[in-house]
């Protein structure tokens, strides 16, 4: 099932054992086009710290109105490493979150979630924690905040088509299908999804996304994929 990113904002999380904040961002790779965290901002329960949550702690999202169900303790997330004094998100932090935990690394195979295609629980072997340690030790470029980039303007290759709103998010996977653009007066004030494959890149520099259609072509693609993902 898809779902609009936006809907997730603001949303409490409930570990097994009570609540822990609320969702105030997303971390995605511009590369691979898959969402790798979510960051959660915990309130007074741990003073404002802010901690992420991986794909791993929810499996196949689990919302029950504007809550989202964690499969982790209170106390496992507490004692997990902290995000405040490792930004950007370096590899090494990386790897030691992902040795906490004892999931898989995603970065460590060829498939969307390094040993397959969905975020599952697996203890990753001796030969991969030796194999992270030894190689990842660089910030991670390709992870970007979601909330950063709202707002951006998105350039066909013959002019702007609207700005950036949101993405549609697949439950199982966390894989994003299209970036959400909010079109204003150029298509009646209507969303128009773009996916990936159109996109050439995010201009972090410029505050722009460039896509490699024309308007005609955004617009023709767009208005598929709408029907298809039942918007």
């Amino acid at each position: 099932m898809q779902r609009n990113i936006n809907e997730l904002f603001g949303n409490k999380l409930t570990a097994s054992d009570g609540d822990i904040g609320h969702v105030k961002d997303f971390y995605f790779d511009d590369q691979t086009w898959v969402v790798r965290y979510l960051i959660v901002n915990t309130g007074s329960w741990l003073s404002g710290r802010q901690v992420l949550l991986s794909p791993h702690a929810f499996g196949r999202l689990n919302r029950t109105g504007k809550n989202l169900s964690v499969a982790l303790t209170r106390k496992q997330i507490e004692a997990s490493p902290s995000i405040d004094s490792h930004k950007p998100v370096s590899r090494q932090f990386e790897i030691d979150y992902y040795r906490y935990y004892g999931w898989p690394p995603y970065w460590s195979g060829t498939a969307m979630w390094g040993l397959g295609g969905f975020p599952v629980v697996m203890l990753p072997s001796k030969d991969q924690a030796l194999a992270q340690r030894k190689y990842h030790h660089r910030d991670d470029k390709h992870l970007q905040s979601m909330k950063a980039i709202k707002g951006y303007p998105i350039m066909a290759t013959d002019g702007k088509v609207g700005s950036f709103s949101s993405f549609m998010l697949d439950e199982k996977s966390w894989a994003i299908s299209a970036m959400v653009a909010d079109t204003g007066k150029w298509y009646s004030d209507k969303e128009l999804l773009i996916a990936p494959e159109n996109l050439e890149r995010i201009g972090y520099e410029e505050s722009k996304v460039f896509v490699k259609l024309t308007k005609a072509g955004i617009r023709k693609a767009a208005e598929t994929a709408l029907s298809t993902a039942g918007v």
